[in-house]
Formats: structure tokens, C-alpha cells, sequence
């Protein structure tokens, strides 16, 4: 006995330190008297029963660390010696530690990745001074149902004149062909007046910019050339400026070189990648007259006037919209409702995705939610394991602030681990997450791990650490230190209050999977409906390759300034390619043959007027024209429903001819047949076109809007800058382009030829945006159902563990096995039903959200619904069963003996 006294003091000492307070003391007493009171009821011998309290004292070092701390150690000691102790923890619960970091990882690591994605696309400012001044301006004509349909010259000098804008710029062009090096090239160019780079508020690296007051008519043959241009074509040559380029056989001096990170606020990638910016006021030679009638297909932005908001601007320009329809009725019936609409250029480069990437951004904050709920029952978990640690604390006079900021220091540490190894993933994982995003995506080469992406990254790592680490920190300070102490803590309170929390988490938990698995469902039924549609045309084994032929600014030294010109060339061509290895079929066409090549956006309204029909011009509809060969219905496909093809005799000297599809023919000759109908595409120079066929609709504008009225005009007869090669046969992709090239200049040695691509992957580009969502949402789909499934098994587990006294009595007062199971069972349906309600009340909402997104699906569609609510209940009776099993197993005479 003497010899249990003397360690005990060390004990005592070691906890409290030689100087300890006397309540200190007491209590610690005290405790030990219980534990040894406790030890003795259980049989043991007094020696034995007072040896074992002493050891069931454990974590002495612990504790003393604990006291000293609270007698007013300094608070960065206090900090430092959380770290340590949490340092500690982690080393001693690796496989614990792993679980939490590796679940946080991921869940940050994937957040973070679509973040960078969305920071560089939507929440970056245009990269010009002053961004918010600029705004893109549009005309509707919404009485006819169309929007953005260009303006006319003196609409731009009315709005150069409103006092509104600083600068109003038009901006056209498309791609040129440069020559006079050893390879004829096509360059991605634009056309644009001469204030553009002054509006933008950009200067070139060499050189100088256009001169904003130029007011040459047509083009001023001054070019700035983009710094990707110059080093690739000219090898960065610094004598570059005065050189003279050939664009389309005309000459134009370089005056400028545009800095290597200038990008051109256009609206589709090839404005992005802009090589070269040539100035015109397009009132001249090649554009058509400047009359009020006359829209031009150029967009138009501007800069605000200094001090002007856009709303304020829209105002003022409603009122000079409506002044202009005073002063021209003629040019600006009431039946069109014409409008002119201001939309900063910001949303303008970036509309056609938000909704898509505000989609993936909350997909993956889904799953980092599902994952911290899965890391805040892991916590509360080790918090029940960790009750008799804690309740020893609070025994001897801990704070309880002092134990939450303890075990919150713990916590944080983990989730900082886990926000490094986060970002540690995405470094790893960026290469494939470029890979994956479509090229259509705005500001695609911007996305970079930048210090707003970082600062992002340490702020989900600092919050998912404060608020799901704060709850089971502060759950397990609130324990019954009694009952703690007396007890292993089964079936305490304070367990029981956990065991409860950890179940709301897991509904949430089971909820929150539940939404993103239905908008997964729903993504992928949108999709496969979309994939398969009837395209009405046939991709397979068919090839494109483009060619252009020059436009020069003055039409009189246009040598294709015919379509006879044109025809000789094309029958040149085609007599050749047809006699390539493997090719079985040629065609050519425009560009706006080339199916899926280009969206409905592109689309304007044009004049259609129909024989002895009543149709003013000034009800110009939508309609797709198409220049084409007379082969290029069969190369595709496109079956003739009525009439009769192109063919060699329908020439520019011939009455010109025209075929239309089904859409076009119900809209436009309702209950009639169009053949032999005559239309004019051109009030101001009339000219008859005669219908001779009709064939099958195609969905070669897009696959997600059928009944496009559609016209298709022989290349022979009308004449195509824009060219596209079209080969059916069994094709050497990687061969293709160089076969073609050495033919078309056999011709003319100065057309480039480029652009050699399968339809087949002119299809799958046109699905590419939908495909990355779908992919991205359906992983973290897979994702939250595997994190569900964990959590629901985690927390079947810990109460089959909480409750093996009971099940124990249960099969000792002769529960059959059966029995227990399905109590097990119902434990996790109940779970799992309640996070079906709440996620299904979720999913409507989100699902409504999403409605622009999903094609032949409806937001609420049912069978989705169910499917997946189907498959997650199955998920959760299988994560149910192996511990419900295993509480059949219970050894009712072991488990009381354990008690």
C-alpha cells in the first residue's frame, strides 16, 4: 500500500504539478475514488482495484499540458502546443488521418479545379482599361422574331452622334487568304473600323494603332498583326513595320505589332485567336452602298461616354431609337418593333456558357459538402472514442472553450493537409482538365492557378474546416463528464446526442447526393436523346476540306468574280479530287453547307418575297441558304422528296434555280406544292428563283433545333468565296489535306488549303460543350453516391457498435437473428428515406435551374426521378447490410460479460 501511495503522488504531481490548486487536487481524488470504487464492485482486490484507477488515469501528459496551459500560458505557446498535440493525434491515428485528408483532397482538389475554370471565364474583367464602359450593342426585330440583325452605316454614324458612346466600332471579317511566301495560308483576321484598338483601349508592342479619325470609305491598307503572327510567319523580324502583305491579292502595310497576351473580345474562339486586324468604314468597295435598308453583318461595340452607366445609356438610347422611327417610318415599319439593346461585352463573351459552368461549379460544391459531412462523422466518430480523453479534461477544470479550440485546431490541421493535397491533385490533374474543356469555351488559354484561384482554395479549406470541424469539436465538449467516467459510454447521453447528429448528417449527406445524381440522370437522358436524333443526313465515311477563294477590295480585279469564273475552277477541282486513292464521291459547297459547321446564332434575317404572294420585305425570316454542287445531296445522304436535282446545264446564263426542304416548303407554300414556285431573296435587284425540288429536313444547323427553313442554290449559278471539299470514300484523314492541297493548286497555286476534318468529328465537336458537362457531373455523381454509401455504412456501423448491450439482451431474451436485422435495416431506411424526401424537394428546384441545359427531357421528368432515388435506396440497404449482418453475429454472452 505504501508503495501505491508513493505513485500515486508521482501521479497527482505529473497531472497537477507540485504546486497544484487545492480543488485541483480534490477532484482529481475524487475521480480516482470513483474508478476505484467502481473496480472494486467488479470483484478485484483493493491493491489491484487502486493500481488499475491509476492506470485508467491515462493520458496524464496530456492533462498536465492542459492545466498548465489554463493557468495563462501565453496564446502562441497555447497555439503552438495545439499543433504539436494535433500533430501528435495524427501520427498515432495514421489510417484516420489518411481517410480525412485523402476525402478533403478530393473534394477541394475538384472545387478548386472548376473554379479556375470559372475564374478565368466568367469572374475575370476583360482584360482592357475601364471594362465596365464597354458593351456590345445589338438590333432586334422582335415582330418578326429576329434578333441581332446588324446595322446599317447611318445607324452607325447616328450612334457615333447620340453623345452617348466615346467610340462605336464595327467589327467583320472572318479569314483571308495571305500569299507570297512559299505556302499559301489562311489567316483569322477581322475587319473593323478605325477607332476599334482606340474603343478597346489597346496599343500595339511596335508600332503604332490605327488612327481613329480616318475616314477612308473603304479600306485604309494599313494591318496590325497579332505577336503570334509575327513570330511564326516572319520570325519576329523588328524591321516588320512598312512591310507589305498580300491579303486576297490586295497589298496592305503592316503598321503595328499587338502584345503577345492581347486577346480580341470575340465572341467565338477564331475571333480569340485573331492574327491580324485590317481598318475599313465599310462605305466602299467590297462592302455594299451605306443605305439606311442595308445591314451588315458586322457586330458592333462601343465604349460608354465617361460617367455613363449601361442602364442610363439604355435610356438615352431607346430615345434615339425612337426619334429615328419618328423621322424614318419607312426604314423602320411599326410591325417589326425594331430595338436597339446594350449588353456589356463581358456577359457578351461569356453569356453562352454561365449557365453551363454556374452547372458544374455547384455540382462540385455538392460533392466538397459531401465530403465534409463525410469528414464531420469521421470527427464526431473519434470524438465518441475520444469521450473518456476529454471528460478527464473537463474533470480537472478545463474550459470548455479551451476544448473546442483544441479539438478545432485538430481539425483545421487535417483540412489544411487536405486543402494541400487539393491543390497538389490539380496540379497533377490540370493537363487532363485542359484536355477535357471544349475549345469553344471563352478565355480557354487564361485558366492558370493564379493567386484568385489560390486565395479561393485556402478560403473553402479555412471554411470547411471552421464549420464542419466546429460541430463535433463543440458536440464532444458538451459530455456528461460522470457518466463519461463511470461509463465506456454506451448508450450515454452524450452518445446518444451524437448518434443522432451523425444520422441528420447522413440524411443531409444522402439528400445532397440524391440532387446531384438526378441532375447526372438528367444531363445523360438529355443527352442520349440529343445523340439520337435523326440527323437526316449521313456522316459516315465523309471528309471536308476548305478552301477560299480571294476577295479582293475592288470587284474589277476579282478573277473569280463570277459564277462562271467560279464554275471553271470547281469542275477543275473536283475533276481531280474525284481521281484521289479511296475517294468514291465529290462535292463542294459554301461553308454554310458544312453540317453542324456553324450554330443558329449565325443565322439573319434575309428578304424572301413570294410570287403573287403578299409578303412585304420588311418581314424578313430566318432562313439558311446553301451553295452547293449537285452531288452534295447525295454525298450526304439528303433524300430528294419531290422535283428534281442540280445538274451541269443550270448555269449563270440559266434562269436561276433553287431546292428547299420540308420546313421551308410547309412554312412558306402551306398545303401546296412548292415545286415550280418562284421567289426573290433580293427586293433591290429582282430576280426570279425557280423551286425544282424538295428534300428530306437535316439537322445540319443543329442538332438540338429541327425545322430550320433551309434553301440550297447551285454552286454554278451563284457564286462562294467560302468553300468546302466534300469526299465520301475510305480516307487517310492524316493524308488528306496535304492530296487535296497539291490538286486544288495544280489549279491555282495561290488558294490555301486547310481545315481536312471527318464529319463524323464535326459532329462530335458540336456536342462537345454538353459532353463536358455530362462527364464532369456524372463523376461527381459516381463521387457523392460512393460518399453516401460510406456515410450511410459508417454510421449503421457506430450504432450497431453503440448498441451491442442491447442487442445482446435482445438475443439473450430470444430475438431471432432476423429480427435484429431488420431493426438494423430500418435504422438505415429511415435514414435514407428522410434524405430521399429532402433531396427530392431539392431536386425539383435545381431541376428547374437547369431547364436550359436539357433537351427532350423535362425538368421534372419522372422516370429520372425515380431511376435514381431507386438506385441510391439500393446503394443504402447495401451499405446497411454488412454491419446489420454483423450485429447478427453478437455473442450475447460476450457482450454481457463486455458490459
Amino acid at each position: 500500500m505504501r508503495f501505491l501511495k508513493r505513485f500515486f503522488a508521482r501521479i497527482r504531481n505529473l497531472v497537477v504539478g507540485p504546486s497544484g490548486d487545492r480543488r485541483l487536487r480534490e477532484e482529481v481524488e475524487e475521480h480516482l475514488a470513483l474508478q476505484t470504487e467502481e473496480n472494486l464492485r467488479s470483484g478485484m482486490a483493493p491493491a489491484e482495484a487502486r493500481r488499475h484507477a491509476v492506470l485508467k488515469f491515462g493520458a496524464t501528459e496530456t492533462v498536465r499540458e492542459q492545466y498548465h496551459a489554463e493557468q495563462g500560458m501565453p496564446w502562441i505557446e497555447t497555439v503552438l502546443q495545439d499543433l504539436r498535440h494535433a500533430l501528435r493525434l495524427i501520427a498515432r491515428s495514421p489510417g484516420f488521418a489518411a481517410i480525412v485528408i485523402l476525402t478533403m483532397a478530393l473534394g477541394i482538389g475538384a472545387t478548386t479545379a472548376i473554379f479556375s475554370v470559372v475564374d478565368a471565364t466568367l469572374l475575370h474583367p476583360l482584360p482592357y482599361p475601364h471594362p465596365e464602359q464597354l458593351v456590345r450593342i445589338e438590333d432586334d426585330l422582335p415582330g418578326i422574331g429576329a434578333r441581332d440583325v446588324g446595322v446599317s452605316i447611318p445607324e452607325w454614324h447616328d450612334l457615333e452622334r447620340s453623345g452617348i458612346f466615346q467610340y462605336v466600332s464595327l467589327i467583320g471579317g472572318g479569314s483571308v487568304n495571305l500569299t507570297g511566301s512559299s505556302q499559301p495560308e489562311r489567316i483569322l483576321f477581322l475587319a473593323v473600323t478605325p477607332n476599334y484598338m482606340a474603343m478597346l483601349g489597346a496599343k500595339p508592342q511596335l508600332g503604332r494603332s490605327f488612327d481613329p479619325n480616318d475616314k477612308t470609305p473603304g479600306f485604309t491598307l494599313d494591318v496590325l498583326i497579332s505577336d503570334g503572327l509575327w513570330k511564326r510567319a516572319f520570325a519576329s523580324n523588328p524591321h516588320i513595320l512598312g512591310r507589305n502583305l498580300r491579303l486576297d491579292n490586295d497589298l496592305y502595310r503592316v503598321i503595328g505589332v499587338m502584345h503577345a497576351g492581347f486577346r480580341d473580345p470575340g465572341r467565338t474562339p477564331e475571333q480569340r485567336s485573331t492574327e491580324l486586324w485590317a481598318a475599313s468604314n465599310f462605305s466602299a468597295d467590297p462592302a455594299p452602298p451605306p443605305m439606311r435598308g442595308t445591314r451588315l453583318g458586322p457586330d458592333i461595340n462601343a465604349r460608354l461616354s465617361p460617367g455613363l452607366s449601361v442602364a442610363a445609356a439604355q435610356s438615352r438610347l431607346d430615345a434615339l431609337v425612337a426619334a429615328l422611327q419618328r423621322q424614318y417610318p419607312a426604314n423602320y415599319p411599326a410591325q417589326l418593333r425594331w430595338t436597339v439593346r446594350l449588353i456589356p461585352l463581358q456577359e457578351s463573351v461569356v453569356g453562352g456558357v454561365r449557365q453551363s459552368l454556374s452547372l458544374l461549379l455547384g455540382a462540385v460544391g455538392l460533392v466538397l459538402l459531401i465530403g465534409c459531412v463525410n469528414v464531420a462523422n469521421l470527427l464526431l466518430a473519434r470524438a465518441s472514442a475520444r469521450g473518456r480523453e476529454i471528460a478527464i479534461r473537463q474533470a480537472l477544470g478545463a474550459a470548455r472553450t479551451r476544448l473546442v479550440r483544441q479539438l478545432l485546431t485538430e481539425n483545421l490541421l487535417l483540412c489544411l493537409l487536405g486543402g494541400l493535397g487539393g491543390l497538389g491533385i490539380l496540379f497533377a490533374a490540370r493537363g487532363m482538365l485542359l484536355h477535357l474543356i471544349p475549345e469553344s469555351l471563352p478565355h480557354i488559354n487564361e485558366i492558370s492557378l493564379n493567386w484568385s484561384v489560390l486565395i479561393f482554395a485556402a478560403a473553402v479549406t479555412l471554411a470547411a474546416g471552421v464549420i464542419f470541424g466546429l460541430a463535433p469539436a463543440w458536440q464532444a465538449s458538451r459530455l456528461d463528464v460522470n457518466h463519461a467516467l463511470r461509463q465506456e459510454g454506451r448508450g450515454s447521453k452524450g452518445s446518444m446526442v451524437r448518434t443522432r447528429t451523425r444520422g441528420a448528417l447522413v440524411a443531409t449527406e444522402f439528400a445532397l447526393s440524391l440532387v446531384l445524381s438526378i441532375a447526372a440522370g438528367l444531363l445523360l437522358r438529355s443527352f442520349w436523346r440529343l445523340y439520337q436524333v435523326q440527323l437526316g443526313f449521313n456522316p459516315r465515311h465523309v471528309m471536308s476540306v476548305q478552301t477560299w477563294l480571294p476577295i479582293p477590295n475592288d470587284p474589277r480585279t476579282d478573277i473569280y468574280g463570277t459564277a462562271t469564273q467560279e464554275a471553271t475552277l470547281l469542275r477543275a477541282v473536283l475533276s481531280r479530287v474525284q481521281k484521289l486513292p479511296g475517294v468514291e464521291e465529290s462535292a463542294v459547297g459554301d461553308l454554310a453547307a458544312l453540317p453542324l459547321g456553324h450554330g443558329r446564332s449565325d443565322l439573319n434575317p434575309r428578304p424572301f418575297i413570294r410570287e403573287g404572294r403578299d409578303t412585304p420585305a420588311t418581314q424578313a425570316p430566318l432562313i439558311d441558304v446553301s451553295i452547293v454542287s449537285p452531288d452534295y445531296f447525295h454525298i450526304l445522304g439528303l433524300s430528294l422528296l419531290r422535283g428534281r436535282n442540280f445538274s451541269d446545264q443550270d448555269l449563270e446564263t440559266t434562269p436561276p434555280v433553287a431546292i428547299v426542304n420540308e420546313a421551308m416548303a410547309r412554312a412558306w407554300w402551306p398545303g401546296e406544292d412548292p415545286v415550280g414556285m418562284r421567289f426573290n431573296l433580293n427586293p433591290a435587284k429582282p430576280s426570279w428563283i425557280t423551286v425544282i425540288g424538295v428534300v428530306a429536313n437535316a439537322r445540319t444547323e443543329s442538332i438540338a433545333e429541327p425545322g430550320i427553313s433551309q434553301i440550297y442554290l447551285s454552286v454554278f449559278q451563284r457564286k462562294a468565296k467560302d468553300l468546302a471539299i466534300f469526299l465520301r470514300g475510305q480516307l487517310d484523314p492524316a493524308a488528306i489535306c496535304a492530296d487535296v492541297r497539291e490538286q486544288v493548286q495544280a489549279v491555282d497555286p495561290q488558294l490555301p488549303v486547310f481545315a481536312a476534318q471527318t464529319l463524323d468529328d464535326v459532329l462530335s465537336a458540336s456536342l462537345a460543350g454538353r459532353r463536358f458537362s455530362l462527364e464532369l457531373v456524372a463523376a461527381f455523381a459516381v463521387t457523392a453516391l460512393l460518399l453516401a454509401g460510406l456515410g450511410v455504412y459508417g454510421v449503421i456501423s457506430f450504432l450497431v457498435n453503440e448498441r451491442s448491450l442491447e442487442i445482446g439482451i435482445r438475443l439473450a431474451l430470444g430475438a431471432t437473428r432476423g429480427e435484429i436485422l431488420r431493426m438494423v435495416l430500418g435504422q438505415g431506411i429511415r435514414l435514407a428515406l428522410a434524405g430521399a424526401a429532402t433531396g427530392l424537394a431539392a431536386s425539383l428546384v435545381v431541376s428547374r435551374l437547369m431547364s436550359g441545359v436539357l433537351y427532350g427531357v423535362r425538368p421534372a421528368d419522372p422516370l429520372t426521378f425515380v431511376a435514381v432515388t431507386a438506385v441510391l435506396t439500393v446503394i443504402a440497404l447495401a451499405a446497411c447490410y454488412l454491419p446489420a449482418w454483423r450485429a447478427t453475429r453478437v455473442d450475447p454472452l460476450v457482450a454481457l460479460r463486455y458490459e
